[in-house]
């Protein structure tokens, strides 16, 4: 079932993706070389509760994960990918860290995400910095698709199209989904898929678009874990996410400072 927001609930929700602003921002001016994962787990976790909210991804547990999830972040290093537990893993210089949080305020979820490269960025390997701009690039894409009355593979083509001309892949089973009074809701939102296809987009429906792009093939792993999922060949990944409101006016993006 799609449920469409009213005004008042996406007012609600934009709320919640402030907060999901915020945890981001806090969190990646804290991500400096030597810095543990599980510290910027529990910065989150402190942004979180000072603004009333409570963390959406702590106790997660759906059917393929073999734990609750553990964290207030998905803090994926490198070639990881997505959904990768903090733990005390130290950065360096020159890691690619990928951070994705969502959180939950007064009954509402905001999802967002944001790749950057560890230490100053004149010393980033260039093709780093090109994947996660070319992430960017892909996100803004699949918002810009939008348009009340089109369909979902405008989103999806816009994405894909994007990955494609940089010469990145996407893994094959990942992508957006529905957000609201749960942080995963239908519809799912493919990567790639073709314009015109796929369910309307009606005024009141709001979307988490994430596009995830890999600097080898499309291929992936999951880790002993059994939450990270890792590029199959060992290349770096970027992933970059904003939670989306469908308007009559155009695309609503929620999960902005």
């Amino acid at each position: 079932m799609i449920e469409l927001k009213t005004e008042t609930e996406l007012t609600a929700m934009r709320q919640a993706g402030q907060v999901v602003a915020q945890v981001l921002a806090a969190v990646r001016e804290r991500a400096e070389v030597g810095v543990p994962l599980r510290e910027l787990d529990e910065l989150a976790s402190e942004v979180i509760a000072k603004a009333g909210a409570s963390p959406s991804f702590l106790g997660y547990h759906p059917s393929w994960a073999p734990t609750p999830y553990p964290g207030a972040i998905c803090a994926s290093v490198n070639d990881a990918v997505v959904h990768a537990p903090p733990n005390g893993y130290r950065l360096r210089p020159g890691d690619l860290l990928s951070v994705d949080c969502a959180a939950k305020l007064d009954g509402w979820h905001g999802d967002a995400a944001v790749s950057f490269v560890v230490g100053p960025e004149d010393q980033a390997d260039p093709a780093d910095l090109a994947l996660i701009a070319q992430t960017e690039r892909a996100l803004a894409a699949g918002i810009a698709a939008i348009r009340a009355g089109g369909r979902m593979g405008d989103i999806s083509q816009a994405i894909g199209q994007v990955a494609a001309e940089g010469g990145y892949g996407q893994p094959d089973d990942l992508g957006g989904h529905g957000i609201g009074r749960e942080m995963h809701e239908m519809p799912h939102l493919a990567n790639e898929g073709r314009a015109g296809r796929g369910i309307r987009l009606h005024p009141g429906l709001v979307l988490a678009i994430e596009p995830m792009l890999m600097a080898g093939g499309h291929r992936t792993r999951t880790g002993a874990d059994g939450w990270t999922v890792y590029t199959k060949d060992g290349a770096r990944a970027a992933h970059a996410e904003h939670t989306v409101a469908i308007t009559k006016d155009g695309p609503r993006v929620l999960t902005l400072p």
